[in-house]
C-alpha cells in the first residue's frame, strides 16, 4: 500500500500512548492498530528484539539450498540495483512463506547490525507488528515508518514489504529496511521495491511452465535442439543430451551437419518431417526431422529442432489406437468344419507374408481376420495400418494413403508411409477409384517419389485387402484396377457367410456376450435354449455383426442375467435396409430400430458414418431419434 509521508513525531507519541495507557489513537493505521492489539494481548516485549526462533547454521544452508532457484535470481536483481540500497543505506530481506529470513542484503558499514537476522523467523508472534507482518496478512505490498514498528528499538529506520505472490498464493517476501533517520525518497523506494516484485512474480511462473515444458519434452521420444544463431546448443532434452556426448554444438558430433537443414531454419524456412540420416563416428540414426525458425519479431534469433527415430517412431505408432492389431487368430470362434479350416488356412497364411484378399458378405468378420493375420505374421511388432474405402471424395482418400506435400499446409505423412515394415488393411478395397488402385499399384512395385530427387522410396508393406463383391469379375468388367488386384491375388480367402455355419452361432452369442460381460464390468449372462432356437432359425443376411448388434441390444436391455426367447429382438427385414437409400419411411425404421445411435445405425447398414450423415441431412434428421414429420 503506497502511503503519504507521515510526521514521525506524533507517530512516536500515538506509540507511546498506546504502550503506556493502551489506547489507539485514531490517526494509527487500521492495520497497524489491529497488530499493536494483538501483539499486546501475547504480551510481547517491545523495548529491545526479543529471543525468538532461529534456524540452526546447518538448517540455514540446508534452507538457502532449497530455495537455490529464487536465491540465484533476486541476487542478480540485488547487483543490478546496488548504487541504490549503497547511497541509501538499505537492506533487503529475502523470507519464505513461513517467515523464515532466508537470505539478507546488508552494507558493509551496517552489516554487523542486521548479520545475525539470517534463519530467524519474523512472523507477527516473534517480532511483534512490522511490514512484513503487515504484507504477509493483507497480501499487498506496505511501507512502515519506524514508530509504526512494535519493537522500539527498531524506530530509527522505515521498512518497506511486498508479498511474491504464484497463482495468489505467497511464496516469498522481499522487504526494504532502513536503520537511519535519513530522509528517504519513498517514490523511487516504492517503484524499486514494486518493480522487483513484478520481475520475481514473473520469473516464478515462468520457472513453473518451464519444468512442466521440460517434464513434457523429457518424456518424449523425441530429440530436441535449441540452437542460437551461432548454431551453438542453447537446450536439449535428455535424449538430445544422449546424441551431444556432453558437446554443445551438433557440428561438433553429427559428420554431415551440412545436410542437416539447420542454416535453413536460420534464414527463416522451416522445413517439415524430413527423412534424415544423422551420422556420427560411431553410429547412424534414420530420423523424421522437423527445424523450425526461433522467431522474435521479425527477427530470427535461433532454430528448433525436433526429430524423432523412424523405428522410435514405427514402435509408437504401433501402440497407438488402430495401430496396431485388437484381434489374435483365436479370437474368432467356431466349431463348424468350415471355421476351423478357415482358421488354419489363416494361421499358415500369416507367416508367409504374401498379400492377402478376403472376399466375404458385409459383417463376415474380416477386419477381425485381417487383425488376427497381423497380429501371427513376422510383422506383429510393426504397425497395422487401416484404409477404409468409401464413396466420398478420391482427393481425400489419396491423401490418406499418399500424405500431403501441397506447399499451402504442413506436409502430412500418407498411411503408406506409417505403415512401413508393417501391414496396409484395406477395407471396402472395391470402392477404390481405379486411378487411385493404378497408382497404389505403381507405390508398391516402384516405391513412393521422393521430393527433388530422382530415386523413389522403396515399401515394405503387406497388403491385406477386403472387398465384399467378385473383385475379379469387377476388374474384367474395367471397374477396378487390373494391376492393383493382380497384386493382391496372391492368395484369396472366402469367409464363408453365418448361414453356412449355423452351428457356430450359439458359440459366437456366447463369446459376444463373454465379451461384453468383461468390456463393461458386468455380470456374465446367458441365453435360454429357446433364445438359442430364435437365434439359430435367423438366416442372418447381416452375418456375425448383425447378431452382435442383436446380441448387444439384449445385454444392456434385460436386467437380470438370463436372456429369454422374448428378449431377442430380430433385424429389420434385408429388403427394408437396402430401401433406406431411396424411401425416408425406410431410412426412419432403421433409424429407430438402432436408436438413433449413429454407431450403430452404420453397423446395422453396414457404411460409414460420413454416408449416414449425408442421409440424414438429406432426410431433414436431428441426432435424437427421429420421429415421422406430418
Amino acid at each position: 500500500m503506497i502511503r503519504e509521508k507521515r510526521n514521525k513525531e506524533k507517530l512516536t507519541a500515538y506509540y507511546n500512548k498506546f504502550m503506556d495507557d493502551g489506547i489507539v489513537d485514531p490517526n494509527v493505521h487500521p492495520w497497524v492498530a489491529d497488530s499493536w492489539q494483538r501483539c499486546r494481548a501475547m504480551r510481547l516485549p517491545h523495548e529491545t528484539m526479543p529471543r525468538i526462533n532461529r534456524l540452526t547454521r546447518e538448517q540455514i544452508l540446508d534452507h538457502q539450498k532449497a530455495h537455490a532457484h529464487i536465491v540465484e535470481y533476486v541476487d542478480g536483481l540485488y547487483e543490478q540495483n546496488k548504487q541504490h540500497f549503497n547511497t541509501h543505506n538499505l537492506s533487503m530481506l529475502l523470507i519464505d512463506d513461513q517467515g523464515y529470513v532466508i537470505k539478507n542484503y546488508a552494507m558493509p558499514f551496517f552489516q554487523r547490525v542486521i548479520d545475525d537476522i539470517q534463519g530467524m523467523r519474523v512472523l507477527e508472534s516473534d517480532i511483534g507488528t512490522s511490514s512484513i507482518s503487515v504484507a504477509r496478512e493483507h497480501n499487498v505490498p506496505f511501507l512502515m515508518f519506524g514508530p509504526e514498528m512494535w519493537i522500539r528499538e527498531s524506530h530509527n529506520g522505515d521498512a518497506c514489504s511486498a508479498p511474491i505472490c504464484v497463482q495468489g498464493k505467497i511464496r516469498y517476501i522481499l522487504s526494504f529496511c532502513s536503520v537511519d533517520q535519513r530522509e528517504l525518497p519513498y517514490d523511487l523506494l516504492l517503484s524499486l521495491l514494486l518493480t522487483m516484485k513484478y520481475s520475481v512474480e514473473r520469473y516464478l511462473e515462468m520457472l513453473v511452465y518451464w519444468n512442466v515444458q521440460k517434464m513434457i519434452l523429457n518424456e518424449l521420444p523425441v530429440s530436441v535442439f535449441w540452437l542460437n544463431r551461432d548454431e551453438k546448443v542453447q537446450y536439449c532434452n535428455e535424449n538430445g543430451k544422449k546424441r551431444l556426448d556432453g558437446k554443445n554444438s551438433l557440428a561438433d558430433v553429427f559428420l554431415n551437419y551440412e545436410h542437416i537443414p539447420v542454416r535453413q531454419a536460420l534464414t527463416g524456412k522451416p522445413s517439415y518431417r524430413r527423412e534424415i540420416t544423422w551420422i556420427t563416428p560411431d553410429r547412424t540414426y534414420e530420423d523424421v526431422t522437423t527445424t523450425l525458425p526461433v522467431k522474435v519479431g521479425r527477427n530470427v534469433e535461433g532454430a528448433v529442432i525436433l526429430s524423432m527415430s523412424i523405428e522410435d517412431l514405427k514402435t509408437t505408432i504401433a501402440h497407438a489406437t488402430g495401430y496396431s492389431s485388437r484381434y489374435s487368430l483365436y479370437s474368432m470362434v467356431g466349431e463348424t468344419t468350415e471355421f476351423l479350416a478357415l482358421q488354419h488356412k489363416a494361421t499358415r497364411i500369416a507367416r508367409a507374408d504374401c498379400n492377402i484378399l478376403l472376399q466375404g458378405e458385409p459383417g463376415t468378420g474380416k477386419q477381425r481376420l485381417a487383425h488376427g493375420i497381423h497380429q501371427a505374421s513376422a510383422r506383429a511388432a510393426a504397425p497395422l495400418i487401416v484404409v477404409k474405402c468409401t464413396d466420398d471424395s478420391p482427393k481425400a482418400l489419396a491423401e490418406e494413403l499418399f500424405g500431403r506435400r501441397d506447399g499451402e499446409n504442413p506436409p502430412a505423412a500418407g498411411k503408406l508411409e506409417l505403415a512401413m515394415g508393417g501391414t496396409l488393411f484395406i477395407d471396402e478395397v472395391e470402392k477404390l477409384p481405379i486411378e487411385l488402385g493404378d497408382r497404389l499399384a505403381d507405390a508398391l512395385q516402384d516405391g513412393l517419389p521422393v521430393p527433388g530427387e530422382r530415386e523413389r522410396k522403396k515399401l515394405n508393406i503387406r497388403v491385406i485387402a477386403a472387398c465384399d463383391s467378385n473383385l475379379k469379375r469387377l476388374a474384367d468388367k474395367g471397374l477396378f484396377s487390373r494391376r492393383l488386384y493382380e497384386m493382391v491375388l496372391d492368395t484369396v480367402m472366402r469367409i464363408p457367410p453365418l448361414r453356412e455355419r449355423v452351428k457356430d452361432i450359439s458359440v459366437l452369442a456366447n463369446h459376444i456376450l463373454a465379451e461384453m460381460s468383461a468390456q463393461y464390468s458386468m455380470p456374465q449372462k446367458h441365453l435360454t435354449p429357446e433364445a438359442l432356437k430364435v437365434l439359430t432359425g435367423c438366416s442372418w443376411p447381416g452375418n456375425i455383426k448383425q447378431l452382435q448388434g442383436v446380441i448387444e441390444r439384449a445385454f444392456f436391455h434385460v436386467p437380470g442375467t438370463v436372456i429369454e426367447a422374448e428378449d431377442i429382438k430380430m433385424p429389420v427385414d434385408k429388403t427394408m435396409e437396402k430401401s433406406w437409400k431411396y424411401d425416408k419411411d425406410s431410412f426412419i425404421s432403421v433409424w429407430k430400430a438402432a436408436g438413433g445411435n449413429i454407431s450403430k445405425l452404420a453397423s446395422m447398414l453396414d457404411v460409414s458414418r460420413v454416408t449416414l450423415y449425408r442421409y440424414l441431412k438429406k432426410y431433414e434428421l436431428g441426432p435424437a431419434p427421429a420421429k415421422e414429420k406430418k
